[in-house]
């Protein structure tokens, strides 16, 4: 069984926790092919993280950490983006106003911002100094090209590869408001969560909504947002998500009981 989990909110939808007690629930194995973070707003992640000389982010963490199997957060989650605030109006490269994108990390590689403040520390505990470097969109178009979309085509592969050899399920989680966080992989269902409920879609019909909502995952500057996507797909089920103090949230197993009707009407959409 594959099933996708995406957020109907851009931030704070509650995707991990749900995906963390779904994990629980299935003893399945969490992949988030796209991930980022802020060098402000999330300090103590990423010191934690390039003080070992790596970059990932909490929630690939979380899913390391609630997964079946021995996962470091990079297996998991290959491509991961960090971000620092940028005074002013301009988007910059990708689009995000007062947000500038400072170092992709792809797989074991790294592409930095030629125009990004890149902290020192992240110079000087990450291979960046031979790294790529982007200036405009069309360089980045023609990196993504290069490093991001190979990664994505063989994570692809790899999700596949896992479920299998362990026999069980893979639940893909998706990133920000992103209806597909990666291509060429089907879902047997899809959690759309927010907060206070979750909506459960046939994975099919889900995606070929998403043919028709336009746009696509495979290029930086065109996704498909779920709210698009929701418009034009029927739910199948729908249960409420209750608030959880944070220790519950941390706790794959009190979300598991939590969220418990959720995880049945998800699974019983998949199963038909």
């Amino acid at each position: 069984m594959r099933l996708l989990v995406v957020g109907g909110d851009r931030v704070d939808a509650g995707k991990t926790t749900f995906t963390t007690g779904l994990l629980d629930r299935l003893g399945a194995v969490g992949f988030k092919p796209r991930a980022g973070n802020d060098y402000w707003f999330d300090h103590d992640d990423y010191r934690r993280a390039v003080g070992d000389g790596r970059l990932y982010g909490k929630d690939a963490k979380r899913l390391a950490a609630a997964s079946a199997g021995d996962f470091a957060p990079e297996d998991l989650n290959p491509v991961h983006r960090l971000w620092r605030p940028s005074p002013g109006p301009d988007t910059g490269l990708v689009g995000q106003a007062n947000r500038e994108f400072v170092c992709d990390r792809v797989g074991e590689s790294f592409v930095v911002n030629a125009h990004a403040d890149v902290p020192e520390s992240a110079r000087r505990n990450l291979p960046l100094s031979d790294a790529p470097t982007v200036g405009s969109v069309e360089r980045l178009d023609e990196i993504t090209r290069q490093l991001h979309l190979p990664m994505f085509e063989g994570f692809a592969d790899r999700i596949r590869e896992v479920e299998a050899e362990t026999g069980g399920t893979a639940v893909v989680e998706s990133y920000a408001d992103v209806a597909v966080p990666i291509r060429d992989v089907s879902f047997d269902a899809v959690a759309v969560v927010e907060p206070g409920r979750m909506r459960a879609y046939d994975g099919d019909r889900f995606l070929k909504a998403c043919e028709v909502a336009g746009g696509s995952a495979r290029e930086g500057r065109l996704e498909v947002h779920t709210g698009d996507v929701t418009q034009l797909a029927d739910s199948k089920a729908t249960a409420s998500l209750s608030a959880l103090p944070g220790d519950d949230r941390r706790d794959p197993t009190a979300v598991a009981r939590a969220y418990e009707d959720a995880y049945d009407e998800l699974l019983a959409v998949a199963e038909r």
